[in-house]
């Protein structure tokens, strides 16, 4: 059964070009035919089951979730004890917003049990993310706006991913997205214009034009970054938008160690049994995707790289693209881009076989003990916060304790 949605107020201040309840409307499509958004209570039928959300508060997409999918009379307070969201599964949604406005008796509210994000089932929503945090609902306000697009910013990033993305990419990253922001540029473009950037990337190194190729390599990476975070948040991601990104992902990578490879002969470099060395790496790269798939389809449900400790931080520096093209480029620097291509080949075939080991332990493990488990669910953040994983790999949300003024 569909639950209503009924959106109370606004924020004062855009974060992210995006009012509290603009935000609010797009997060909630990703629920197609579980709510219907209504402006009248009026047309609510009776006995329906009712969501109250207070657009001047930024959502967690995973609070949302939960709440959508909670069966119960309550309502959810803030860190700062304030009433940010009124789950109604039976009663009287007009009296119950007449309650909250202050226009009400108040008889019908005060029957309501109080939940805080703890009493949420939120760890259901995150089990396969590529990061833990723990969750949030913030006050927006002009005095605060902008820590919280740090936030948001900072939310959009994977906790495990590779070294450049991780540690490089974000100061840059933001400031560009504001960019695309203002100048109006959706998520989709950036990743067409990256995806220019990979071909052209090719096409130089299939030439032998190492250094223009790198120059032009980077500034495609750079983008494919910025274009999921611009997606997320704005709010603007899509089902093409999403293909096209992980299509192009899984796809260049390859193709460019294999340029790299045909424009040595281009610089007259020659390398013995190159053709081989090609299929090598053709081979590497494909049973590491292969070996990624199996674990999370048939073995852990969930991405091998958060299964333990040291899956997070081989992610740092396995063989995928940003770490390769370290490779290539410190051989372009030292102008060896010979050597750059057999480094790619070798650390290419040493990553999947620790792919393969992984996926055989994992299968070890699941046949003896049964289902597997990511470590991030056995993270107790006041017990493991001094942990370097934990510190490298989990991050704790902001902390608002502004307050809304009311007259």
């Amino acid at each position: 059964m569909a639950i209503f949605i009924y959106i109370i107020g606004n924020s004062e201040i855009d974060v992210w070009d995006l009012s509290g309840r603009e935000r609010l409307q797009r997060m909630l499509k990703v629920f197609k035919n579980q709510v219907t958004l209504v402006d009248d209570l009026s047309i609510v039928p009776e006995g329906a089951q009712v969501l109250f959300l207070c657009a001047d508060h930024l959502f967690d997409a995973r609070v949302l979730s939960a709440l959508v999918h909670t069966r119960k009379n309550f309502m959810l307070v803030s860190d700062s004890d304030e009433t940010v969201a009124i789950c109604i599964a039976d009663g009287s949604a007009p009296n119950v917003l007449a309650d909250f406005l202050g226009e009400g008796r108040g008889h019908t509210i005060s029957t309501f049990s109080r939940y805080t994000l703890d009493d949420l089932n939120v760890e259901l929503q995150q089990k396969n993310l590529k990061k833990k945090a723990a969750p949030y609902v913030l006050f927006i306000s002009s005095s605060n706006y902008k820590l919280l697009e740090s936030e948001l910013f900072a939310g959009s990033y994977k906790g495990v991913t590779d070294l450049v993305t991780k540690w490089i990419w974000p100061v840059p990253a933001f400031w560009f997205t504001h960019l695309c922001v203002r100048i109006g540029l959706q998520p989709n473009h950036v990743t067409l214009i990256s995806l220019v950037f990979a071909v052209l990337t090719g096409i130089a190194f299939w030439h032998g034009n190492y250094s223009i190729g790198l120059v032009m390599g980077w500034i495609m990476t750079f983008l494919d970054t910025v274009d999921g975070k611009l997606a997320r948040v704005t709010v603007t991601t899509s089902r093409f938008g999403d293909v096209l990104d992980h299509g192009l992902d899984i796809i260049h990578p390859p193709l460019w160690y294999m340029a790299w490879g045909v424009g040595l002969t281009a610089v007259s470099i020659s390398i013995p049994d190159l053709q081989i060395l090609m299929w090598l790496m053709f081979i590497g790269y494909i049973g590491g995707r292969v070996c990624e798939g199996v674990f999370q389809f048939w073995i852990g449900s969930f991405d091998m790289f958060i299964w333990r400790k040291f899956d997070s931080f081989n992610r740092l520096i396995t063989a995928r693209r940003n770490p390769n093209l370290i490779l290539l480029t410190c051989s372009w620097l030292i102008n060896q881009p010979e050597l750059g291509f057999l480094s790619v080949v070798i650390w290419q075939l040493l990553s999947t076989a620790i792919l393969v080991m992984r996926v055989v332990f994992g299968w070890r493990e699941r046949r003896h003990y049964g289902p597997l488990k990511s470590w991030f669910e056995e993270i107790i953040q006041s017990r493991d916060e001094r942990e370097l994983a934990v510190r490298i790999f989990t991050r704790t949300p902001v902390s608002i304790n502004d307050r809304r003024v009311t007259n």
